[in-house]
This record gives C-alpha cells, structure tokens and sequence, in this order.
C-alpha cells in the first residue's frame, strides 16, 4: 500500500514520518513525579517494542522529574503539557524528546515564543493534539456539534501559531472516541498539508470494545496511508497498547516484530482443546522479540495445508499431533508433547537465522 508522503522529523533517535517505519507510542499512567515508578514502567513498555513514550506534566514537580526519567529511560521520552508555558520551559531543559502541546492553550504570543526558542536549537518536535471533547466554544458554535471540519479548523490555528514563528517541526494529531469522525477528520487534514500524523481513537475503552474501535479506526487511516506514527488508547496497562499496536502494524505488513501467531476457529473436526493449545502456545511466545509466524491448528487433514506459509506449526488430532515447517509436516508426536516439539523448533529456527 501507498504511504502518504510526508516530512520526517526526529523524537530523540527515532526518525518519524517521511519514508521511516511506523512508530508505536504509549503513555505512562504512573505519577510522573516518583521517577522510579516511571522508569519501571518506560522500561516494561520498552522491552514490549515501544518505540516512543509520553509521559504527563501536570505540575512542576513532574517537570523536574523528567531529567532522571530522561536520563534513563531507554526510549526517547515526550512530556505532554497543558495550559502553563513554564511546564515546557522545564520539560526541555529536563532534556525532553518531544512536547505533546498546544500553542493557543498556554498563554500570549510571548509565552509561545519563548517555547519555540527554547526547542528550535535543541530540534524538539511539537505536537498539536486536537480533541473532539476539547474544541474551542466558537468552533463548537461554527459547526454546532465536533464535526470534521471543526476539528482540522482548530488544528490549523494550532500550526499557524507556531508557522508565523517560523516553526515547522510539527506533527499532528485529531482523535475522538467516534471512528467515523476520526476517520473524516484525518482524511481531511491529510488532504491540506505534509506534517506527520500521529494516529489513534481516544478514549477507544477497555482492552475488549477498544481493542476493536482502534483496529477499525487506526486500522482503516493506515490502509489508506494515512499515518506516521500511533497510539492504541485503552484503559489499564498500557503495555497492551503496545502490543495491540504491533497486531494492527504487522496485520497490514507495516511492521514486522515480534511472532505472529496464526490460529484456526475450530470446527467440528476439532478433536483437541485447541484454545486451550493456543493460549499455551501465546503466552510462552511472549518473550520472543524476533519476527517469526507460529501456527496452532485444530485439525490434521489440512492444518498445514492452511497454514503453509507459517514458519512452524502444530495441527491436533486424536490423542496426537503434526508438527510442520512451511506446510511440510516433519513429526508426529503425542498430544501433550506437542507444545515442546513446536517450540524445539521455533528455537532451531531462530538459531539459524543467527547463524545466517
């Protein structure tokens, strides 16, 4: 699929937008003032393929923080600020990455000058992020209630306050809870400009309901080529976020990290408790960051045909099982000795892909 071309800029290491892979971000939910409890938590999101992480500054406090969480934190870090000018002052000079901003929200022309000239030489990126549930009164009077329109409206006057001070190093972001307003709006924005689009539906709920509003939503704008970097909101462990973004990345082929799992349905051939195999077989791949395509099928009639462009797999039968590589099946082996067969061959493959 066609990516829509825009300009790349930097968060810290990470290249973002232009022709760069599609970044996954999350957010912490710890108090950014206790520094421990952010980094353990940065750390974890990290170690599951984070790419870039945002943290909230509410208060001087959590500004002040962010100079430790900077300095180790092992993936470039984003304070999200709101309202006061003097939080971004103290964001960058704690060494940010990147602010989450938005210029007419945090005082006069002055005020907004003095971020902008403290984040030019440092080639920190600004993030405007419009929110439906945000919008100004006299946009919400304009269109009567978030329409698309209103919200690129609003973006605009975002970015023309920072592009009359002759600052480009821009990306944007329009996110609802709405999957169609979302859509409508970052097709429109797209369509105006060639800033980097940060992508997700916020608010999107629970890992169960916004598991799906943001594979529709997020899902849907990258398929169309909309979109340089994401975040998949949901409510508790953000680590899921990170996980439920490289599902969304790799299900288009944006992104290839980490083993996809490939499993069947069942049916009624099903002769094994596969879902209870497939659980099994999901939770002891976790620790495994390298791209390898893993496949637990119900039935040994055609499992591996199904399932030939796996790398590996196991297909149940009656009180035994196949274990195949590329659709060719190499074993068969019992049933309950199926799951550490299938892994003795993820291990012989990775290791020869270390070889190569």
């Amino acid at each position: 699929m066609k990516r829509r071309t825009t300009r790349l800029i930097h968060i810290g290491n990470v290249p973002v937008g232009g022709s760069a892979p599609i970044t996954v971000q999350s957010m912490t939910n710890t108090r950014t003032q206790d520094a421990e409890a952010t980094l353990r938590q940065i750390n974890q999101l990290a170690d599951a393929g984070c790419d870039i992480i945002r943290c909230a500054v509410p208060d001087m406090a959590a500004a002040n923080a962010l100079e430790d969480i900077v300095n180790n934190s092992p993936i470039p870090v984003i304070a999200d600020i709101h309202f006061d000018y003097r939080l971004a002052l103290q964001a960058i000079a704690s060494g940010v990455h990147g602010l989450r901003l938005n210029p007419g929200n945090i005082g006069g022309p002055e005020k907004v000058k003095a971020v902008v000239e403290a984040a030019k030489p440092k080639n920190i990126p600004i993030r405007i992020g419009v929110n439906a549930g945000s919008l100004p009164k006299d946009l919400l009077e304009k269109y009567g209630h978030p329409t698309a329109e209103a919200l690129v409206e609003a973006a605009w006057r975002h970015i023309r306050i920072l592009e009359d001070m002759d600052y480009r190093n821009i990306k944007v972001s329009l996110k609802c809870h709405d999957v169609p307003l979302t859509l409508e709006a970052y097709r429109l924005l797209a369509s105006q400009c060639d800033f980097p689009l940060h992508v997700g539906i916020t608010e999107a709920g629970t890992v169960n309901s916004g598991i799906i509003k943001s594979a529709v939503g997020i899902g849907t704008l990258l398929a169309e080529g909309i979109g340089d970097t994401i975040r998949v909101s949901l409510t508790g462990d953000p680590v899921n976020e990170v996980k439920v973004g490289y599902e969304i990345l790799k299900s288009l082929g944006l992104r290839n990290y980490g083993p996809t799992l490939i499993s069947c349905p069942t049916c009624g051939r099903t002769s094994i408790d596969l879902e209870k195999l497939a659980h099994t077989v999901e939770e002891k791949l976790a620790g495994i960051k390298e791209p390898i395509s893993i496949a637990v099928m119900g039935c040994i009639v055609n499992g591996p045909g199904e399932a030939r462009e796996a790398d590996v797999g196991i297909a149940g039968g009656i009180g035994e099982g196949l274990v195949f590589r590329k659709g060719k099946v190499i074993k068969k082996v019992p049933e309950d000795c199926l799951v550490n067969e299938l892994f003795e061959e993820i291990n012989k493959i990775l290791d020869e892909r270390k070889k190569q």
